[in-house]
């Protein structure tokens, strides 16, 4: 998995329902939940390799209880699996490895298997390849979990034994370009190990920003973003191979800002390990380009002989920082609603803010932190009876906090429904919907350089009388139009989830929060 991987998030819908650390979900026994275990090659002598079950539901749920059992037989003398986290673990029989979790697995938002998130995972196993194994060697590895709540499921997965190899990435560069602008970065890989490295893949890990016009044809795509590609050139011992990629800055990336990508070298067995289940995870593969072939200097064109892997992996990737210039700011603007009914109805008030550009709010981290914040405070006479559990009520208030996206796209309107139950009427009853509101956040709290501040504010009027309809703070303007329904996925952003297939769609969302175009 790439270094850097929790920008994947933020084009797939899923970064908002991560960013409200202090929501807990809820035990949901009717959902489903699917396990994913990936494929694994292994070199004799190497280090073990590390993997987690994760396991993907389709609302938020907690599972208790749970135990993961792993039956290798049909590699019983090939490989070995053993608890890495510390979990405890039995053996019943050659072959069989049966661990209990030591606490609950929290579940937080269906990805299909293969996604490469490494979220809603189970402890660590280690494995290895025997001094019996060898080079061809392959079988199966069928993981299966039980939860207390009679959940269930098994994912089979291969474990194939192969050459070792140890690829390095070049060194990291900087660059600089204006918004719309073009730039040209190096890949550069090299071959540290003793043996001939005979194919290899390159994956990127790309902001949301950076785009590409070229489209070779051993490389894939999801609109204007580089996902992977693979060479089948080899790289002898000792030597390395370069070329470059034209990139370019899109028209609205925020400036100024630091925008990065990065691209990991793998063996062609490790890209097929990462990359096997796209079909089977029901995705729209990335397109293949159809321009001439990416090449690098001097490389010799020979076929593949046996299987590969990485036995050097902390190094096996390069990076490129980007120095956006220019000035190109953001203006998220409130959107409330207004509301009408008697007493003990309750109605749905959709609010939230629309990102008026002219620039994307990018701030996908490692943190998994919200764009930016929005306060949702309750018109007087109202209870709210369903609320976004990306949402949370301030201490001694009336006021919910909810956290946005990590990826706040220009020209995106993104919404939320509130329940409210209408307990006694109350003519032009208001509420207020605040954008950017404040937050004591571990990455902290509201976007603070809005370009138009004026428009953080809208209303929630219940029962309005003439004049009084939600808007601006004084209540006489109109709230931006919603238009249109849950769409596909924001294009490009998902350097793996992209390659394993999962670009094509917009993953499983919170069914309260809408993304309109």
């Amino acid at each position: 998995m790439l270094k850097h991987s929790t920008r994947w998030l933020a084009g797939l819908g899923v970064a908002g329902a991560l960013v409200a650390a202090s929501a807990t979900p809820a035990v949901a026994a009717a959902s489903a939940t699917e396990p994913y275990f990936q494929d694994a090659t292994l070199a004799v002598g190497s280090a073990p390799t590390t993997r987690n079950l994760f396991l993907y539901s389709d609302e938020p749920t907690v599972l208790t209880d749970v135990s993961v059992r792993y039956d290798y037989r049909s590699l019983a003398n090939t490989i070995t699996v053993a608890p890495a986290d510390g979990q405890q673990c039995a053996v019943p029989e050659p072959g069989v490895l049966v661990c209990t979790e030591p606490s609950d697995v929290v579940l937080h938002e269906m990805v299909p298997p293969g996604s490469g998130v490494y979220r809603n995972a189970t402890k660590q196993v280690r494995i290895a390849a025997t001094a019996d194994a060898q080079l061809g060697d392959s079988g199966d590895v069928a993981v299966s979990f039980q939860a207390a709540d009679e959940r269930r499921g098994s994912y089979t997965a291969r474990v194939r034994v192969g050459e070792g190899v140890d690829l390095a990435g070049g060194p990291f560069t900087d660059h600089a370009s204006k918004p719309g602008g073009t730039f040209t970065v190096p890949l550069a890989v090299a071959n540290v190990g003793d043996k001939i490295v005979k194919g290899f893949a390159a994956v990127f890990d790309l902001a949301y920003s950076i785009r590409t016009k070229d489209r070779f044809s051993n490389c894939l795509y999801s609109d204007d973003h580089l996902v992977s590609c693979q060479f089948d050139e080899e790289i002898p011992v000792g030597e390395g191979l370069a070329t470059t990629l034209n990139l370019e800055l899109a028209k609205d990336t925020y400036a100024p800002s630091n925008q990065s990508g990065y691209a990991q070298f793998m063996t062609t067995a490790d890209f097929e390990d990462l990359t096997r289940v796209r079909d089977a995870a029901g995705a729209r593969a990335a397109t293949r380009g159809g321009g001439p072939k990416l090449t690098l200097t001097e490389a010799p064109n020979r076929m593949r002989q046996a299987d590969q892997t990485d036995i050097g992996p902390g190094y096996d990737y390069t990076g490129w920082t980007i120095k956006t210039t220019g000035t190109n700011g953001t203006d998220l603007a409130a959107i409330g609603d207004t509301l009408k009914g008697g007493a003990g109805a309750v109605v749905t008030a959709t609010v939230g803010f629309r990102n008026n550009g002219p620039a994307t709010l990018d701030k996908v981290n490692e943190d998994y932190e919200a764009a930016t914040h929005v306060d949702v405070e309750l018109p007087p006479g109202t209870t709210a009876v369903e609320v976004p559990d990306r949402c949370t009520l301030r201490q001694g208030t009336r006021t919910y906090l909810c956290g946005s996206e990590m990826l706040l796209v220009a020209g995106r309107t993104y919404t939320m429904e509130f329940r409210l139950r209408i307990d006694k009427v109350i003519s032009n009853a208001r509420g207020a919907v605040r954008v950017n509101a404040p937050c004591e956040c571990p990455g902290g709290g509201g976007f603070a350089e809005d370009i138009t501040p004026a428009n953080d504010r809208a209303l929630i009027v219940v029962n309005a009388v003439s004049g009084g309809g939600a808007g601006g703070d004084d209540g006489d303007g109109g709230s931006l139009p919603i238009t249109g329904s849950s769409t596909g996925l924001i294009a490009g952003l998902g350097a793996l989830l992209l390659v394993v297939g999962v670009g094509g769609y917009l993953l499983a969302r919170r069914r309260t929060t809408r993304f309109s175009a």
